[in-house]
């Protein structure tokens, strides 16, 4: 999930170039936009009552199932699935699909589209009721550098103070929870005959791209996805602390490539580079390129494009008492946070509260990577012919894709950088599902009853493409589930499978459990909300 992150390999001349051109090129400096919050009450998770259905056949089979459940999760993330290279993804459909089928899926399909297939599967349990399962079969790129073992060989690992660990691209996100909830699933199956709901599993090999085409796979099943009750997506949401967390939506986004190359109006070379000397008498579509980046921003970073914030909404009255209940005591975590992040202090000056609300309630707009020229070791002087920033937007209420990217337009044309193209990669508008929705109770009734009182933000920072089901076609839809994993688009991914003695992390079959309960405090939610 991604609150995804889309980068290149970004040569650090240029970022610096960058940030020497911003005093000179950019308005003044601005003050952190305001976001107000007049609400004094907050949502406490306390207030749901804890689920107390209990379904001891079916744990018991987890139990015994252990080890054949972890061998699941190696063999899912030992399947490469990259989809910016397309590696393996052709496989990894194919197998989640076979997956699907042996567990009793009557209807299973590869659903094409124009970029990556989806992968479809429907279970007819005879139900009242059905949940759809968002699913995600593809990862990110592998680093060169930093990996501990193989990033697809599946390494089962000691990792001090966490415990045994599944160590590989895919651990948390999204691979091993995803297979968690089919474990679970088997489970439930084996013991009971079928599910207390009917399941639909619509899955998409391009989330890491920015899910450009999984509307097409929405389309295809719209009048059957319409008839449903809600949608889930399988999350480990423990911290290292054994603190779980659940939020209600994502932002959206919009994420494109600026191109600055030599042409007749500016100069520069148009087919090549050439020699770095050649700079005394021809444009550098370098320069170019920074000089225009650093008409969109301040010089301490924030949004300089004109009427950027002027469609977002102010948080409503249950976004507000969400806030206030996830930053009661935030000060006391500032210092950890930080530390997490490898950062010694929030944006200008900003306090943790406003740096929270600002995560929530605010837009954002930044440069994922830079490319031009040599980037190699040694010495290379050239001048290059083009240069390609990657950028991304992530989007609140009431903002567009579109809208963002005729603003951003608009502000390189007022500077005089008419030249430099804008492509858009993708794009989508941000979800949510409001916290008294059944599904929601539900889920936090589950919670409840594991000793958890996740802190229930309305939204997180990253982007995923919620909105094909809340916006189009009215579905409420959560992420949720036990577990901790970490590492997500980075070295050493990892999935808690068996934690050290005393740590109050999940280890696997307290995950399926968690599952298999959903799956019965979801039915009754419905049952009893007369839907």
């Amino acid at each position: 999930m991604s609150s995804r992150c889309r980068r290149i390999a970004t040569p650090f001349t240029i970022a610096a170039l960058s940030a020497s051109l911003m005093l000179a090129l950019s308005p003044a400096f601005a003050a952190p936009p305001q976001i107000v919050i007049t609400e004094t009450q907050a949502f406490d998770a306390s207030s749901v009552p804890a689920y107390t259905g209990d379904y001891a056949d079916v744990y018991a089979q987890l139990d015994k199932q252990r080890e054949a459940d972890v061998a699941q999760l190696q063999r899912w993330v030992r399947q490469p699935s990259i989809s910016a290279q397309n590696k393996g993804i052709a496989q990894m459909a194919e197998l989640l699909r076979d997956d699907l089928s042996k567990l009793g899926f009557r209807d299973t399909a590869l659903v094409p589209t124009s970029g990556h297939p989806g992968v479809y599967g429907y279970y007819d349990a005879g139900a009242a009721h059905t949940l759809v399962v968002y699913m995600m079969y593809d990862v990110q790129p592998i680093e060169p550098t930093g990996w501990k073992v193989d990033a697809f060989a599946g390494s089962l690992i000691d990792e001090p103070k966490l415990g045994k660990v599944l160590m590989a691209r895919g651990a948390t996100n999204q691979k091993g929870p995803q297979r968690a909830f089919l474990n679970a699933l088997d489970a439930v199956i084996k013991t009971r005959g079928k599910p207390p709901v009917n399941l639909i599993v619509l899955a998409e090999g391009e989330e890491e791209l920015g899910s450009p085409h999984y509307p097409e796979v929405v389309a295809k099943y719209q009048e059957q996805l319409r008839k449903a009750d809600g949608v889930f997506f399988p999350m480990n949401t423990q911290n290292r602390d054994g603190q779980a967390s659940m939020f209600l939506g994502v932002k959206g986004i919009v994420y494109m490539e600026l191109e600055a190359k030599g042409n007749p109006t500016t100069g520069g070379p148009q087919r090549n580079e050439v020699h770095g000397s050649l700079a005394a008498k021809l444009d550098s579509p370098s320069w170019r390129l920074v000089q225009a980046l650093a008409t969109l921003t301040t010089p301490d970073g924030e949004i300089a494009v004109p009427g950027y914030r002027d469609a977002i909404r102010a948080p409503n009255a249950e976004e507000q008492r969400l806030f206030n209940g996830i930053v009661r005591g935030a000060e006391g975590e500032q210092a950890k946070q930080l530390e997490g992040l490898g950062a010694a202090r929030w944006k200008n000056g900003r306090n943790v509260r406003e740096a929270a609300a600002a995560e929530l309630f605010d837009t954002t707009l930044n440069i994922d990577g830079l490319v031009a020229g040599y980037t190699g070791e040694g010495v290379k002087t050239i001048l290059p012919h083009r240069a390609v920033a990657k950028v991304d937007s992530r989007l609140v209420p009431n903002q567009t894709p579109d809208q963002a990217l005729a603003l951003i337009r608009k502000q390189l044309d007022a500077k005089g950088f008419q030249d430099i193209e804008i492509r858009k990669l993708s794009g989508y508008p941000p979800a949510q599902t409001s916290v008294d929705a059944p599904l929601t109770r539900a889920a936090l009734g589950v919670y409840r009853k594991y000793g958890q009182t996740p802190p229930v933000a309305p939204r997180i920072g990253g982007s995923a493409p919620y909105y094909v089901f809340t916006q189009t076609l009215g579905l409420p839809m959560i992420a949720g589930g036990l577990g901790h994993g970490n590492g997500a688009h980075a070295p050493n991914e990892y999935m808690v499978i068996e934690p050290e003695a005393g740590s109050k992390i999940a280890g696997l079959v307290q995950v399926e459990r968690f599952y298999v309960d959903l799956l019965y405090s979801l039915s009754d939610a419905l049952k009893q909300s007369g839907k």
